[in-house]
């Protein structure tokens, strides 16, 4: 009983020394903070609007069977390259080449009476300057004469418009470029009207993409952007806007612009996904925080800022933004270290032990 006695001052003792030293550690360490911060610094802030579309093709060519026929030739397949005025098709049809018979036909007819008009024209009056004949009937002839030249004129005229309807059996490439539809084959029966093929020019591709209108006011013909594929995320493209809309969606709420690329481009294809941001406005000197690093008080701007090593909630002034940043006009200077990306556990005065940014 005497050696339990003599043992439990000393363990009471070592209980307190414990809970002291475990009190003073949840004290000391409950005002330290692992903070994750970066420094303010002026830097370029560049200003777009982002859309999304897809790829055009700014020269495309629709083209359709002006005759029922059948397919007697075929130049070019889907897929290839083809050259301006390339026959790509030809169809065989009896009734161009039976009105150009009938149109050179009536031509030749009113070709022998034009003939035999103006001859006797010529013999009226002849015989008019001899007094055998009035001057009644040499003016009869004359008229007749006048009115056989302006038929054959118009016979001739339709010869050539008949003639132009034949050639409307082939099916050429008004342009040089890429065959992205052709699918009939030699020996089809094709209906008039009936689309055949589609040349596309591979080397005039803009981007159309949808524009919120709130945001059509800051944008302007010539304005640079910068256009991503999905199908190559990695790539980056210059481009200009080179066409507005002057039209709004009721639905979707968006009007569409045109992009060009400022260099041509290969490897894509019209219908593409694309993304694009439209500059609008770049500020060469900006002093800048994260996004992340703002939040929002009683609708003003606050930042935690690490001032000697603890935790102070400063007040700023904003200015523009892009997707990323924001411009701090006043609050801040070139040089401050804020916190990176604040939680609702912070307070004002607590110490801080900066540790490294982990890696997006």
């Amino acid at each position: 009983m005497n050696s339990l006695q003599k043992f439990l001052p000393k363990y009471s003792i070592a209980l307190a020394v414990v809970f002291i030293a475990t009190l003073f550690f949840l004290i000391t360490k409950g005002n330290t903070v692992d903070i994750e911060a970066g420094e303010v610094t002026y830097a370029e802030l560049v200003q777009a609007i982002y859309g999304t579309g897809f790829v055009e093709a700014d020269a495309v060519a629709n083209l359709s069977a002006e005759y029922s026929g059948t397919v007697s030739y075929v130049g070019a397949l889907e897929g290839q390259h083809v050259s301006a005025g390339q026959k790509i098709l030809e169809f065989n049809s009896p009734l161009p080449s039976l009105t150009v018979r009938q149109a050179r036909a009536a031509f030749a007819e009113q070709q022998a009476l034009m003939k035999d008009n103006s001859l006797q024209s010529i013999r009226k009056h002849n015989l008019f300057r001899e007094g055998a004949i009035s001057r009644q009937e040499v003016d009869d002839a004359e008229k007749n004469r006048i009115q056989a030249e302006e038929l054959l004129q118009q016979k001739a005229f339709l010869v050539k418009m008949r003639e132009d309807d034949l050639k409307k059996l082939t099916v050429r490439s008004p342009f040089s470029g890429m065959l992205t539809l052709q699918n009939v084959k030699k020996g089809d029966y094709v209906n008039a009207g009936t689309l055949v093929a589609r040349v596309v020019d591979t080397s005039s591709y803009l981007v159309s993409v949808e524009v919120d209108e709130l945001d059509i006011p800051k944008i302007r013909n010539g304005q640079a952007a910068t256009v991503a594929f999905d199908a190559y995320p990695e790539k980056r493209l210059s481009a200009v806007v080179s066409r507005i809309v002057p039209q709004t969606d009721r639905t979707t709420k968006t009007s569409k612009i045109y992009l060009t690329f400022v260099k041509p481009v290969g490897n894509i294809q019209a219908g593409m996904t694309a993304t694009a941001n439209i500059i609008y406005n770049t500020r060469q000197r900006a002093l800048l925080v994260g996004k992340s690093s703002v939040f929002e008080e009683n609708h003003k701007s606050y930042v935690w800022k690490i001032d000697n090593g603890q935790l102070k909630k400063q007040l700023i002034r904003q200015g523009a933004s892009d997707m990323t940043f924001i411009e701090v006009l006043q609050g801040l200077k070139k040089g401050d270290k804020i916190v990176l990306a604040p939680d609702k556990s912070l307070r004002e005065g607590l110490d801080v032990k900066i540790i490294a940014a982990r890696k997006s």
